[in-house]
């Protein structure tokens, strides 16, 4: 079983940055991706960034490339979303998940992910 526990959402004006962080705990054989979901009233749930730990390599929706950057601290157990240059579209819900990738990292599967942290409020004003 993998727990997460997400922390650092809130509210910032438009062109201002705020940090996700992760805290993983557990062990899960396949989980292979670790990722950041996120989820705007009345839309569906989308992928923003995708850690795969096999290769370390990280994928990233176009709407979000150039300001959102994923990444990772083995010493703390933590994944971190670094949003920049934030805009009002980037209000939701976020999300942290692992799972096994579904056979596929980009664009995520998102049923492939079974662990999901209890999501954090992002409001972009």
């Amino acid at each position: 079983q993998v727990q997460l526990v997400e922390s650092g959402g809130g509210s910032v004006q438009a062109g201002g940055s705020l940090r996700l962080s992760c805290a993983v705990s557990g062990y899960s054989a396949a989980a292979y991706c670790l990722g950041y979901f996120r989820q705007a009233p009345g839309k569906e749930r989308e992928g923003v960034g995708v850690f795969y730990t096999r290769t370390g390599s990280k994928y990233y929706a176009d709407s979000v490339k150039g300001r959102f950057t994923v990444s990772q601290d083995n010493a703390k157990n933590t994944l971190y979303l670094q949003m920049n240059s934030l805009e009002p579209e980037d209000t939701a819900t976020y999300y942290c998940a692992a799972g096994s990738c579904g056979g596929r990292v980009w664009p995520p599967v998102i049923d492939s992910y079974n662990f999901w942290g209890q999501g954090t409020q992002v409001t972009v004003s």
